[in-house]
């Protein structure tokens, strides 16, 4: 027995394992999927000029990243919980990697779609894995500053997507917004597999049903919406779609109401918090993200701006988090963070709706400056408590699901937006010259404001804070650590 002792010592978790390698690591990683996200944005004016597509294209070549993303987001975790979590990691940066030089070489705009769906697929089973491996490798003492510096960073990938995406269109190519991801994920490759611990989790069943529910809901109702404008509402192509989209989203409802361990407990939504805070969410980036597709294209279509130029000026919105997020942190410590979201939210809508009454085909840049800071400080008071209001409206043992589920559900309101926003522009506008793009933009930025607002809205059905000792705070013990796994059981 004494000669087996250390064999069954976890030597590999000092050998190997190291917050400041897991930090580094995790965060790079994170930093990849949260900046493809919007990265492409300022790149389409080029995409649709190498490759001609039309605006159903362009539209997928976003919404193919977020849904695939969105949809597996939940079951990639489910996947590192079941199979190891440092090896699943290892498969999503890989999948991620290889992806993205797909994309950087397609030949067309076809190729180039079906290589942003398997982006986001090595995006699902990358990016959750990355809390629960620093949440390994960090002492629990100092978790709240790694959780701080993660978020930083990816808050950072957020702020700088489209001038660094503009920036490499504009001076190499629109590919290297792609090729950019190769260099990155080929380091973390060895470093991942040398210098983070293996973990596994509780192993629950894979919900695979849920999963193919959920999936092909979400791509009826968004191939529904973004084909509709080409051949009509009527067709009957996009009819299905839709029909069937809802058909199996409703099936994924009742599938989460009755299964034993649904990938999304419906249960959940009994909560006013988890149900009001996650409405919040999903509209929020609906009218985020759609608004965002339309104004980097507007700015340089119309406005005549670099892609540069277009991202630069994009930094008072997308950058303003880096400056007020410690400042929405401390307010939400003080007031709760119910009002501070609500406050948010509303800011925003009031941000958008201004971008819609001064749009024109020469809006000078002074004119967009107050509408680009007002979105700017909304977006920053709603991200900074969010998270905080998702983990604290269900039980500690629930967080994981919770966080994932809120995190789908933004990237489902991404896509979501994209498709709905560009429908209502092909309706009124075009491309046939800039003020038919005006006519067409100006009534989706209205319908963007009109869905935060409507988040407002459901933030403010959130409870309020209730006096101390009756609200659920998030301890450590609510934040689930994985146990190390010697090296021989990894292998």
């Amino acid at each position: 027995m004494s000669q087996q002792t250390p064999e069954r010592t976890p030597q590999p978790t000092e050998r190997r394992g190291g917050a400041v390698w897991a930090l580094v690591i995790t965060s790079v990683a994170g930093f990849m999927a949260a900046l493809d996200n919007l990265v492409v944005t300022t790149a389409l004016p080029s995409i649709r000029e190498d490759f001609g597509g039309a605006l159903d294209d362009l539209e997928w070549t976003v919404s193919a990243y977020t849904l695939t993303f969105a949809v597996l987001l939940m079951f990639g975790a489910a996947l590192g919980d079941r199979f190891g979590r440092r090896r699943l990691f290892l498969v999503g940066i890989t999948v991620f990697t290889g992806a993205s030089a797909a994309a950087a070489m397609a030949p067309g705009i076809d190729s180039l779609i079906a290589a942003r769906a398997v982006q986001g697929v090595g995006a699902a089973i990358m990016m959750p894995l990355t809390l629960t491996l620093l949440t390994a490798a960090v002492p629990a003492a100092k978790r709240g500053m790694a959780y701080g510096i993660w978020g930083a960073v990816n808050g950072l990938a957020v702020a700088s997507g489209p001038l660094i995406g503009g920036s490499l269109t504009e001076h190499l190519s629109w590919q290297w917004i792609f090729w950019l991801n190769v260099p990155l994920g080929l380091a973390l490759l060895p470093l991942a597999r040398l210098r983070l611990t293996e973990s596994f989790g509780a192993g629950a069943p894979l919900d695979i049903r849920g999963t193919l529910l959920a999936s092909g809901g979400l791509f009826g109702i968004v191939y529904g919406l973004v084909r509709a404008p080409v051949v009509g509402w009527s067709d009957g192509v996009v009819l299905l779609a839709l029909f069937a989209g809802t058909a199996l989203l409703t099936g994924f409802v009742f599938h989460g109401m009755r299964a034993k361990n649904p990938m999304l407990p419906m249960r959940l939504f009994r909560s006013r918090a988890f149900a009001g805070i996650n409405a919040a969410s999903l509209l929020m980036f609906l009218g985020m993200f759609g608004s965002i597709f339309l104004l980097s294209q507007y700015m340089q279509g119309v406005l005549g701006y670099s892609p540069t130029e277009a991202g630069l000026r994009m930094l008072p919105w997308t950058g303003m988090p880096m400056l007020v997020a410690p400042v929405a942190g401390y307010l939400s410590d003080r007031i709760g963070g119910r009002p501070v979201v609500a406050a948010g939210l509303f800011l925003q809508a009031v941000g958008l709706g201004w971008f819609a009454v001064v749009v024109e085909a020469d809006t000078s840049y002074a004119a967009q400056l107050p509408a680009l800071i007002i979105s700017g400080v909304g977006m920053s008071l709603f991200f900074a408590p969010a998270s905080s209001l998702v983990m604290s409206s269900v039980r500690a043992q629930e967080q994981g699901i919770a966080s994932g589920a809120n995190n789908a559900l933004r990237e489902v309101g991404g896509a979501l937006g994209i498709a709905i926003m560009a429908s209502i522009f092909s309706a009124q506008g075009g491309y046939e010259s800039a003020q038919t793009f005006v006519d067409g933009i100006r009534p989706a930025l209205w319908v963007g404001a009109g869905a935060v607002a409507l988040a407002g809205v459901g933030a403010l059905y959130i409870p309020r804070r209730r006096a101390a000792g009756g609200s659920q705070e998030v301890t450590e013990a609510a934040v689930p650590v994985p146990v190390p796994v010697p090296e021989t059981a990894s292998r």
